[in-house]
């Protein structure tokens, strides 16, 4: 075995032991961990003996709402993400990790997972002896999966950074946008298990000179054909790039660090407009994308926040004014941000945003948004007012309250199906010397778990919900999905210069769920940007249909909704992409239902 290759597997059972051990601490510091089933500790799941209770069932054992636990080792997810140095970071690229993308490549109903990858400036300097690629993992549909990378044709080496997925030529074969330091590239699906990079051919790999971070396909003109919003951080040259400490922005906390983002030139966001043929047209000027004072953006979220029809677009800034571009219906957009009260903090202080969620957390109809930032800050939460603004809710909901964390991937996910999404957030700091310092942060930071306690408040019950929350690592990306389609949503999280993590939720609880899937007609084929409306008893629920969000990654397209006590759905409605409204019978929960445009009774107008 070459030398590098024995040094990654030596690293890798090192990794392995200490993971164990650290868990079997965590466990016996929980009680209640210690009557769960074997193999229910992080990295492992308990074993199926009987398949009529699920793939990795939840028990008893474990106190509702939440038990964590990492299953990546057991389910087969190995891979190591790369992402420059692993003892100390000289230049800002190797510090902002990579993205995870869940997706059903192969339309086979099951869930399958994409990691984005990076490298290194000295392959040498990690034992690294042939170059990390993205993964593909395709699912199993018996709690593993498979490393089909190679077949799928997706081993190339790039610093890659985030991903989106989307259906661009409406073949009916989910695609890959892979943002990264260079190059783009658009993977697309050959529909037989593999994938043609053709950035270049559709007109999307960008200068090589943007380093992108955070995307989406949306369809932002209604047309039919989903468009690609990319997000760009910096133009960054190592060549013209000071080393820690020799610049006054090169400094943290009177140590010396990497240098940036302030101090480095910042790079535009870019827009590409689908143009029906297999490419897309650069409208990054001419559609007002570049119009902003916000600069230094990782991520991508879509939501119609004014609910009039018509899909806007926020990104996340780091160090500089966050964007909502407010879509104005002819191909153009305003940087609204500002005015609509999610630029600033409630302080008008700008914010190091790094990742963001969309969602109806209060259960109100409208759309929130929820960002995470760096330390010695706090997350964010922007409630909806319905009247094209938004509030500061941070403390008053209850997600002001872990300010030592530097938050990257979050989501909004029902961890229970009680029917309130819940928030999940993933850290890690940037700087491995926060450790040696002692700079009041670690570098490997533990995961957050925000209930949501459906009064507008969220409370964080991070310290009890399993090892698979509260073992520290330098977490990036996150992506969410029912891996199994047994009506638990997982977590999939890509860390960086490490081995990722599958959390699953062991805490067993009796409440129902529906999980919906759109299929577009004369809309994009994957409903992206389609506002679901779904009403069950007293209760009704809003979401939407979105690639991209969370930091630089991308969830599985179909929508999850928790509906507690109720086992019934009366109706769902559907605003395709077009404008055209839809309704549909609803029926017994506790399933996945397909709706496909024009099959249902249109609403009047």
């Amino acid at each position: 075995m070459p030398a590098g290759l024995q040094y990654q597997s030596l690293q890798r059972t090192v990794d392995g032991l200490a993971r164990r051990i650290t868990c079997a601490i965590l466990l016996l510091s929980f009680p209640s961990a210690a009557t769960s089933a074997p193999g229910a500790g992080a990295g492992q799941k308990p074993a199926v003996s009987n398949p009529a209770t699920g793939i990795y069932p939840a028990t008893k054992d474990h106190e509702p709402p939440a038990w964590f636990v990492d299953v990546a080792d057991a389910a087969g997810i190995r891979m190591t993400d790369v992402n420059g140095g692993v003892k100390t970071k000289r230049y800002i690229i190797e510090s902002t990790g990579s993205g995870v993308a869940i997706l059903d490549y192969d339309n086979d109903g099951w869930p399958d997972i994409f990691f984005v990858n990076g490298t290194a400036l000295d392959d040498s300097s990690q034992g690294i002896s042939s170059k990390p690629t993205s993964h593909l993992f395709h699912n199993n549909h018996d709690g593993t999966f498979t490393d089909v990378t190679a077949h799928a044709g997706l081993l190339g080496t790039a610093w890659g950074q985030g991903v989106c997925v989307g259906d661009y030529d409406n073949d009916g074969y989910d695609d890959l946008y892979v943002t990264s330091y260079g190059k783009n590239r658009l993977y697309h699906n050959q529909g037989d298990g593999t994938f043609r990079e053709l950035a270049e051919v559709a007109g999307v790999a960008g200068t090589g000179k943007e380093w992108g971070t955070g995307c989406a396909f949306v369809d932002y003109d209604r047309d039919g054909k989903l468009d690609l919003m990319v997000a760009n951080y910096v133009h960054f040259n190592l060549a013209d790039t000071p080393a820690p400490g020799q610049a006054s922005y090169c400094i943290w906390k009177g140590v010396a660090t990497f240098c940036g983002p302030r101090g480095l030139p910042s790079a535009p966001n870019t827009l590409y407009h689908n143009l029906g043929n297999g490419k897309f047209e650069d409208v990054s000027k001419t559609s007002g994308i570049q119009n902003t004072t916000g600069h230094h953006c990782f991520s991508v979220s879509t939501l119609d926040y004014d609910d009039d029809g018509w899909p806007d677009i926020y990104v996340a800034c780091d160090s500089t004014p966050s964007q909502l571009y407010h879509n104005n219906h002819n191909g153009t957009f305003t940087d609204t941000a500002a005015d609509a009260g999610v630029a600033f903090d409630e302080e008008g202080r700008e914010q190091a945003g790094m990742g963001s969620t969309i969602g109806d957390y209060d259960g109100d109809g409208r759309l929130d948004i929820f960002k995470t930032n760096f330390s010695d800050d706090t997350s964010t939460m922007y409630r909806n007012n319905g009247n094209g603004t938004f509030s500061d809710l941070t403390f008053q909901s209850g997600v002001g309250v872990n300010p030592q964390d530097l938050g990257w991937g979050t989501m909004f996910m029902d961890i229970d199906n009680d029917g309130w999404p819940d928030l999940l957030v993933v850290n890690g700091h940037v700087y491995p010397e926060v450790d040696s310092g002692k700079l009041g942060s670690a570098y490997r930071e533990q995961r957050i778990v925000y209930h949501n306690l459906g009064t507008g408040k969220f409370q964080d019950i991070s310290k009890t919900s399993g090892p698979g929350i509260t073992v520290p690592e330098p977490s990036r990306g996150i992506a969410i999905g029912d891996l199994w389609n047994d009506g638990r949503l997982e977590a999939v999280v890509n860390n960086m210069n490490d081995h990722p993590m599958v959390l699953v939720n062991l805490a067993k609880d009796a409440n129902h769920w529906l999980g919906v899937r759109l299929v577009g007609v004369q809309s994009n084929r994957d409903g992206i940007g389609a506002r679901v409306t779904m009403h069950a008893g007293e209760r009704t629920w809003v979401d939407e249909v979105r690639s991209g969000s969370s930091y630089d990654s991308s969830s599985d397209l179909r929508l999850h909704f928790g509906l507690g006590q109720r086992s019934k759905v009366e109706w769902i409605e559907v605003r395709w992409p077009t404008g055209r409204s839809e309704v549909f019978e609803g029926g017994e929960a506790d399933r996945f239902v397909t709706l496909r445009e024009g099959s249902g009774r249109v609403k009047a107008q």
